[in-house]
């Protein structure tokens, strides 16, 4: 670990990104406020912060291609260049009290397509920017960083909103402008160039990487489980919200409840690192899948808002270590000119779960009382637990190679 904080080149992006995070996290904060704020409108207001998450899914497959074929650093330069112009745009357009629901709207679509083609293009070029051996150690970090981010920009948003409408926005510019600079003086050793073909049709190199994740049984194994959590997940802490609500729980608890979850995430990924190096994969993701098995279902005891913060936070604590140890196999699992297209699927699917989750929660709780959708949601996490116990697949997917034999970073 402390040899990657040594890293000149990871330290820079990483220190530029938990800052864009945090601009990011407070505009989508700011959008639908400020959309009440001209509207009054929360449907609206949807529509705005959901354009986000509709441009990244939609630009994911395309953006993993598009990072498999383009020089990588220009491409996350390009983004937060992008993202800087449209909220700088956004800023001016305040200013000058023009700015309507069509033109939020754009702007959230340039962050989502910016977040589709930025976050794969990291990924892939992380194994070049550190060390084999430290590479679980980069993946948990950043997963460290978003969390804090997003801790930060969520706290900082309402704030900012009140100073005023555009400064949310001013500062989310700042932010992009800070990490475009903090990524030009990351020096990204060049790609190996690939074997002369000639240029494929963009929907052919698409479909390739759909075929490589699903061919190979380690990635489709780990995919679906992380996928499968991920929507029951998802489901549950809506569910839990809900719960808290009808039992009365005071809107500053629940405020306290969602904060412990993003800390214990925090923490989770920085003991991430430890718990890889000390055991197998197969056995972190196990422990991880029994133990949230275990835990989930202790909501339907706790009616304490503190009380449930401290089980969020014990939640939140498990799986950085087993998405490290995921994330860590299928990133060097698959080849260099592949990894762009990696990316553009575990993105489209998390965030197909991501999206999915909450609706489904939703209706459990329309359907059910609380303690049952409770019971739901847990009993659906432990299904998945069970197959990924079971999976002969995922006991198979030891250390990938490059690891074999290399000491703990």
């Amino acid at each position: 670990m402390t040899r990657l904080g040594r890293n000149r080149d990871y330290r820079l992006l990483w220190t530029g990104q938990v800052v864009s995070e945090a601009g990011f996290s407070t505009t989508m904060i700011a959008f639908p406020l400020l959309v009440l704020a001209i509207t009054g409108s929360a449907a609206q207001s949807g529509l705005v912060v959901g354009a986000v998450a509709i441009a990244q899914l939609v630009a994911g497959l395309p953006a993993g291609a598009l990072v498999d074929r383009w020089p990588r650093k220009r491409i996350m330069l390009a983004c937060e260049a992008a993202q800087a112009v449209a909220a700088a745009g956004l800023v001016l357009a305040l200013w000058w009290q023009a700015g309507g629901v069509g033109l939020l709207v754009a702007v959230a679509v340039v962050m989502g397509v910016c977040r589709a083609l930025f976050e794969p293009a990291e990924d892939a070029s992380l194994p070049g920017l550190v060390p084999t051996a430290q590479v679980p150690a980069a993946v948990a970090l950043n997963s460290a960083r978003t969390s804090a981010g997003q801790l930060s920009g969520t706290a900082l948003g309402g704030f900012l909103f009140a100073v005023g409408r555009l400064v949310p926005f001013a500062f989310d510019a700042l932010t992009h402008v800070f990490a475009f600079f903090s990524l030009l003086f990351v020096r990204l050793p060049g790609r190996q160039a690939p074997a002369e073909r000639p240029p494929a049709h963009l929907g052919r190199e698409i479909a390739e990487g759909l075929r490589w994740v699903w061919r190979q049984p380690g990635l489709r194994v780990t995919t679906l489980c992380v996928v499968g959590l991920n929507l029951f997940f998802s489901a549950y802490y809506l569910v839990i919200i809900v719960l808290a609500n009808d039992r009365g729980v005071p809107a500053g608890e629940i405020g306290v409840m969602a904060a412990m979850l993003g800390a214990g995430g925090i923490l989770g990924a920085l003991a991430a690192p430890y718990l890889h190096r000390k055991l197998n994969p197969y056995l972190v993701v196990a422990g991880v899948f029994w133990a949230l098995t275990a835990l989930t279902p202790l909501a339907v005891f706790v009616h304490s808002g503190y009380l449930m913060g401290v089980l969020f936070a014990a939640i939140a604590f498990l799986p950085p270590a087993a998405n490290t140890a995921i994330s860590t196999y299928q990133l060097l699992s698959t080849p260099d000119e592949l990894r762009g297209r990696l990316g553009g699927v575990l993105g489209v699917t998390g965030g197909l779960a991501a999206a999915l989750g909450p609706a489904l929660g939703g209706w459990l709780v329309e359907a059910l009382p609380g303690t049952t959708a409770v019971l739901v949601c847990a009993g659906a996490i432990a299904v998945v637990t069970l197959l990924a116990t079971t999976s002969g697949t995922l006991r198979a997917t030891a250390r990938p190679r490059e690891l074999e034999g290399t000491p703990g970073s």
